[in-house]
C-alpha cells in the first residue's frame, strides 16, 4: 500500500510542446542566430531536446559555447509563462485520488512556478519542490531522499510517476523507489521501471 506519489511537472503533468513555441520564442530565434553554424539538423536537435531536458545539459551535450549557454541562462532565469495552460487530459485521475501528493521538478524557479500557478495545481500537492542548477547542487535524488526522510516514509511506501528514464525514474530506481513511466507516445520501450503505461489512469489504480 502506497503512502504518497512523487510527480514531475514537465511532459508527466502536461505537454511541454504545447506552450514550447511562445515559451522558447526568443531563446530558439537566439539560438538560430548563433548556432547556425552547426546546422539546421543540430539546431533543430537541440530544440526538441530543450522540450524534455533541463537547458544546462542540453547545452553541454550540444557544446554550446560559454558565450550562447551563458546568454540563454539569462534568458531563461528571467522568464516566467503567463498563458493559459491545460494538464494532460488523464492528470484527473491523479489529481482525484485520496494519497498524499509531492511536485519535484527540475527547472528555474521562477519558470517552473509560473507553470504551477498557469496549470492550478499548487493545491493538489503537500509540497513543491524545484530543483533549480542554479541555486543550488541538490539533486532530484538528493529531494527523493529528503521527502523519505520527513515525512518517515520507507522506499516501499512511495511511487514515482515521471517521463523520463534518465531523469526522475533513476533518481528513484537509485533508492529503491518503485517507479511509473508514463510513456504516452511510447519512447522508451526499453526503459527498467517498475510500471509503464501511456495513460495516467494507470498510474491512480496502483495507489488507490
Amino acid at each position: 500500500m502506497k503512502k504518497a506519489i512523487i510527480l514531475d511537472l514537465d511532459n508527466t503533468i502536461y505537454p511541454v510542446s504545447s506552450i514550447a513555441d511562445h515559451l522558447f520564442n526568443e531563446l530558439f530565434n537566439f539560438l538560430d542566430q548563433h548556432i547556425a553554424g552547426e546546422g539546421i539538423e543540430h539546431i533543430n536537435k537541440a530544440k526538441e531536446d530543450l522540450k524534455r531536458i533541463p537547458y544546462q545539459k542540453v547545452a553541454d551535450k550540444y557544446q554550446f559555447s560559454d558565450l550562447v549557454k551563458n546568454k540563454g541562462l539569462e534568458l531563461l532565469n528571467n522568464i516566467e509563462y503567463n498563458r493559459p495552460m491545460q494538464p494532460f487530459d488523464d492528470y484527473k485521475h491523479i489529481r482525484e485520488t485520496k494519497i498524499t501528493k509531492f511536485l519535484v521538478t527540475t527547472g528555474f524557479t521562477k519558470l517552473q512556478w509560473s507553470k504551477v500557478k498557469m496549470l492550478n495545481i499548487e493545491a493538489d500537492f503537500e509540497a513543491i519542490h524545484i530543483v533549480d542548477p542554479e541555486l543550488s547542487r541538490l539533486t532530484k535524488k538528493d529531494i527523493f531522499a529528503s521527502i523519505l526522510e520527513k515525512y518517515d516514509y520507507k522506499p516501499e511506501d512511495v511511487l514515482i510517476i515521471g517521463d523520463d528514464p534518465e531523469s526522475e525514474i533513476k533518481a528513484a530506481s537509485e533508492l529503491g523507489i518503485d517507479t511509473f513511466l508514463y510513456d504516452p507516445e511510447n519512447k522508451h520501450p526499453n526503459a527498467r521501471v517498475t510500471y509503464r503505461s501511456q495513460n495516467l489512469k494507470d498510474a491512480a489504480a496502483i495507489v488507490a
